[in-house]
């Protein structure tokens, strides 16, 4: 979905030669809507929708689904109301918050770089905003909320340390992925002489954490990933166009006013911000960001990076894969970071060997 201006100045609607939808708003605007790519994300739409009713009803305490809507609205059984608004659906909305958050961070970081590794999983971002949890829980302490400060600090302090040493004549994808690799590298090896100089329980919550883990998030985290996401999920769309330009070239996108430079670091502040305000939530889920937006842009079927698709591919990802945590691989509960991480690593191997064959044809 993009926005255009138009010479013609009428009300009304066109297929332009591509198979967009033209729908002209007053006399200057109009948006352009690929019917394929809102029936994907009307799909995406009814599949988390789905799962997350599912996620709502199963547990050790069974809730018919039919029960399930009266039960969100504060009606029916006092039990189904307990388990439903205050256990399930705050983590199931949790569960699409930073789904949604990773997901449009994923498609920001890939178009910067012009690589599908770009994620902010591959590049480093993750990582600095869980070593600056990690140190805040074993040398600080403190709750939630410091945790999700310092969470928000280290992946703004990757960023930029990333951003400074990938910066020569403009940021070049392949270069801010190497720089990314070796920065991940490198505060991994501090959280792990972190953890070895912390004491056994506080190295164990924090071991836990670093899995990434939905359970007992409550309506404060609710609050916290989608007030992230208001604030900052506009932002990243307004870049959108500007990143979808600088797709095509730095030199064109120049060429059509884009200052390229500004709105590297506008998406890099951002999109890094909504990654540690995500993973303050949730801990480091993995492999959400990188597979996302190359999951939406395969089943629109689009040249470009789609942010909202993207968005709405991690969300439905998540919630997905937290009910299978939930349910279907264990009789216990599961951390959502160990199916994500299988899912994920079984697609970056496939990615991996797609680009192997593609530059042996």
């Amino acid at each position: 979905m993009s926005t255009s201006t138009l010479s013609r100045p009428r009300t009304g609607t066109r297929i332009t030669p591509r198979g967009s939808l033209a729908l002209r708003l007053g006399d200057r605007y109009s948006v352009l809507v690929r019917p394929r790519t809102l029936i994907v994300a009307l799909f995406l739409i009814v599949v988390a929708t789905a799962a997350l009713v599912v996620s709502v009803s199963v547990g050790d305490y069974e809730i018919p689904l039919g029960a399930v809507p009266a039960a969100i609205a504060g009606y029916g059984e006092r039990l189904d109301v307990f388990f439903v608004q205050g256990v399930r659906l705050p983590r199931a909305l949790t569960a699409l918050g930073v789904g949604a958050a990773l997901g449009l961070a994923g498609a920001v970081f890939q178009s910067l770089s012009r690589n599908a590794l770009g994620s902010p999983d591959i590049i480093g971002f993750t990582s600095g905003a869980a070593t600056g949890a990690v140190a805040i829980i074993l040398l600080v302490g403190g709750g939630r909320l410091v945790v999700s400060m310092g969470a928000i600090a280290g992946g703004l302090i990757t960023a930029v340390v990333v951003y400074l040493l990938a910066m020569k004549n403009g940021v070049q994808g392949y270069r801010l992925v190497l720089v990314g690799i070796g920065v991940s590298a490198m505060l991994g090896a501090v959280r792990d002489y972190l953890l070895t100089r912390a004491e056994l329980t506080d190295a164990m919550g924090a071991q836990i954490w670093m899995i990434g883990s939905l359970n007992g998030r409550g309506w404060g985290e609710v609050i916290a990933v989608w007030l992230s996401l208001a604030l900052l999920g506009p932002i990243l769309l307004t870049l959108g166009s500007r990143l979808r330009f600088m797709e095509l070239g730095d030199d064109t996108a120049r060429a059509l006013g884009v200052s390229t430079q500004a709105t590297q670091v506008a998406a890099l502040i951002a999109a890094s911000a909504l990654t540690g305000a995500a993973i303050a939530v949730s801990g480091p889920i993995g492999f959400v960001a990188l597979a996302a937006p190359q999951l939406a842009r395969r089943l629109t079927r689009t040249g470009g990076t789609t942010f909202v698709g993207a968005a709405l591919m991690g969300a439905a990802l998540l919630v997905v894969a937290d009910l299978v945590a939930l349910r279907a691989l264990a009789p216990t509960q599961l951390p959502v970071g160990v199916v994500t991480a299988v899912i994920g690593g079984g697609y970056l191997i496939w990615l991996l060997y797609t680009e192997w064959r593609r530059g042996r044809a």
